[in-house]
């Protein structure tokens, strides 16, 4: 998601082509495996389904109870941990007063042995709050022995909430996520940081996304035939009922969620790249769009596929929602993510770009790496984040990617860094945090501006090519199996020492140790330039008549001051008046270093950080001096606002 973005702006065959496109051999180890069917009522706003699962114990431990996520009843009424963290909104977004939505286990069973239905108890993992009902128990009074699977029988009924946070009905545009009772996930000794197999079951939580095991999915939902319906997955048949409502029956493999939308307005506009099919589902009066959509979607593509490697699965969704349902705008599942568009949106806005270019960025990071989104948030949003700049700004212009409109210009990484660096608190919250513990604020600058940024600076640091390398190793070596930090910093620090030996010192932890781990801010000033003649020989001297007259020698001196607490070596650029340039390294230890040179050429311009290499340093404004005040670099962003203001109005009063 980005949000500070989305603010901005608020039938099918009867036999799918790709019903024959399956994976031969699994990618993941398949811990959940799903078999559901589902009736949608579309006045009733309900869902009943049944549905089986068959888990896998993936540990030497005895499994005696499990968990499941109940996400919809985040939507139950204003007591949940949701609604209280929220405030009753999300992205601008308010619940309305008869909008509630919930989900109800009317039936657990295991296959062949005990009805589970009474064993059935609330928790709360993360709070005290007695009120949340989105996290279950069951114990189980036989064990399930390492390796061993069980299968469960459920009937469940659920009630729909007006379009919230991500899911949800508007009108006769469905969205449905995190509908089902959904496994949590049994992390065994060794997993990530546990030393003692557990549950890793968290609440559902304001700022909180989701973390599941990867599995199959087979899906059969029924609805009104004159619906059109994206979903995770291929569609592998659709069959009229004779009621005046149809069975559309889907399989998704090594995936960890299912999410679907319907709406009986959609324009499915068909393409691909590749091996991918494309389908793009659009709302009334979107269709100008369609373009923009497919392009940007394939220029992710590519670009994942030359950056990282292959996207797996054989197909994309992109889900355009209409006016009214923004609030399930921008999110991603495996194989579908939502967009967000509205008519008349300029091309030089380019939201529809960065819209699809972050959600499909997300398939890699959240659906295919698929780290644990509750408790390491910027593995996936701040990955993508730095991620989505490299694409869009490649793509679309380093200086026009997000604004080419009126005159005025804005490029991706600037806006990511400006989301950073314009926060009131940068010191709020480290970036490695529980995603629910950002209380006093913070989560959307810190878990993804923050983090592309000081991803940005880790590129620029050691360079592109050895920071491709990282990338790359990650994914191939963490697809499909659920890293954490340690393991992301263990793959740089290999990467680095093999390009680099010990030029940054053993190993890069000094680096994540203050930027992920920490909240110190960077801030490199150059604090002062001044020059001064160096005067001759002066008091009781005896005149040399001899020698010629000497030409007039100056004293530049230089203080650059490291005023955050943060350390990163800096560079250096000083410029004189005869043309001439020095360039100094400093390791930016210490509070101050000071420079000084003597020669007939005086200094009349220096910069620190010369290369924007640092581009997690706060102000920038402060990193460069000049004897001539025109060169101020304030007076570049005043002329730059000046040009845009008066384009704007002029813009403006064409209409």
């Amino acid at each position: 998601m980005r949000t500070i973005l989305y603010l901005l702006f608020l039938a099918l065959a009867s036999e799918s082509a790709y019903a024959q496109i399956i994976f031969k051999e699994p990618f993941s180890q398949r811990i959940a495996n799903y078999t559901i069917s589902v009736t949608l009522d579309t006045d009733g706003k309900t869902l009943e389904g049944k549905e089986t699962l068959v888990w896998t114990n993936p540990s030497n431990d005895l499994i005696t109870e499990l968990q499941f996520h109940l996400y919809l009843n985040a939507f139950k009424n204003s007591e949940s941990t949701f609604m209280k963290e929220s405030g009753g909104q999300l992205r601008g977004i308010e619940m309305t007063g008869d909008g509630w939505g919930w989900i109800d286990i009317t039936s657990m069973r295991v296959r062949g042995g005990e009805d589970l239905t009474s064993k059935i108890e609330f928790i709360h993992p993360d709070d005290d709050n007695e009120k949340d009902q989105t996290v279950v128990r069951v114990q189980l009074q036989k064990p399930i022995l390492p390796r061993q699977t069980i299968t469960l029988d459920l009937d469940f009924t659920a009630k729909l909430p007006t379009i919230f946070a991500r899911t949800g009905y508007h009108k006769n545009f469905f969205m449905v996520a995190q509908w089902f009772p959904k496994i949590g996930v049994y992390e065994p000794a060794g997993m990530r940081y546990v030393t003692k197999g557990q549950w890793n079951c968290h609440q559902f939580h304001a700022n909180t996304e989701f973390y599941a095991d990867f599995g199959v999915y087979d899906v059969s939902i029924t609805l009104p035939q004159n619906f059109i319906v994206g979903a995770t997955g291929i569609l592998q048949t659709e069959k009229p009922n004779g009621d005046g409502t149809k069975t559309l029956a889907f399989r998704a493999e090594d995936v960890h969620d299912f999410a679907w939308t319907a709406f009986p307005d959609f324009t499915i506009v068909e393409d691909e790249w590749k091996h991918v099919k494309i389908k793009l589902l659009l709302s009334p009066g979107h269709t100008q769009h369609a373009d923009r959509y497919i392009h940007s979607t394939k220029a992710a593509l590519s670009y994942f596929d030359s950056w990282v490697g292959e996207y797996p699965y054989p197909n994309v969704t992109v889900v355009d929602p209409p006016l009214g349902a923004f609030g399930a705008g921008g999110m991603e599942y495996p194989t579908l993510f939502t967009g967000g568009s509205f008519w008349g949106l300029p091309e030089g806005l380019k939201f529809v770009e960065l819209v699809t270019v972050h959600e499909f960025g997300h398939q890699y990071w959240y659906g295919i790496v698929a780290n644990n989104e509750f408790e390491e948030a910027w593995l996936d949003e701040g990955i993508n984040q730095y991620s989505e700049t490299r694409i869009m700004d490649e793509t679309y212009g380093a200086k026009t990617s997000v604004i080419d409109l009126a005159g005025y210009k804005l490029g991706d990484l600037e806006t990511a860094r400006t989301g950073y660096r314009g926060m009131k608190n940068p010191k709020i919250a480290p970036t490695f945090s529980n995603a629910w513990e950002y209380g006093a604020g913070g989560y959307g600058s810190i878990t993804y501006s923050k983090a592309a940024t000081f991803l940005t600076t880790l590129e620029r640091m050691i360079g592109r090519p050895v920071m491709d390398e990282i990338m790359r190793t990650y994914f191939q070596r963490w697809k499909f199996k659920h890293p954490s930090s340690r393991n992301f910093i263990e793959v740089v620090n290999e990467i680095v020492r093999k390009h680099h030996g010990e030029k940054f010192g053993n190993n890069m932890n000094w680096f994540f140790d203050q930027v992920l781990f920490g909240t110190d801010i960077c801030d490199y000033e150059l604090t002062s330039l001044q020059v001064s003649r160096v005067r001759g020989p002066y008091g009781q001297i005896e005149k040399d008549t001899t020698s010629s007259k000497k030409p007039a020698e100056y004293e530049s001196r230089l203080l650059v001051s490291r005023l955050g607490e943060v350390r990163m070596p800096v560079d250096v650029l000083v410029g004189f008046d005869d043309g001439t340039e020095r360039r100094e390294r400093w390791d930016g230890q210490a509070r101050w270093k000071e420079f000084r040179y003597r020669s007939s050429s005086k200094a009349v311009w220096a910069k620190v950080d010369p290369d924007h290499i640092l581009t997690i340093d706060v102000n920038v404004l402060n990193n460069s001096m000049t004897t001539d005040p025109a060169r101020l670099p304030i007076w570049k962003y005043t002329l730059k606002f000046l040009f845009w203001v008066q384009n704007a109005l002029q813009y403006a009063s064409i209409f």
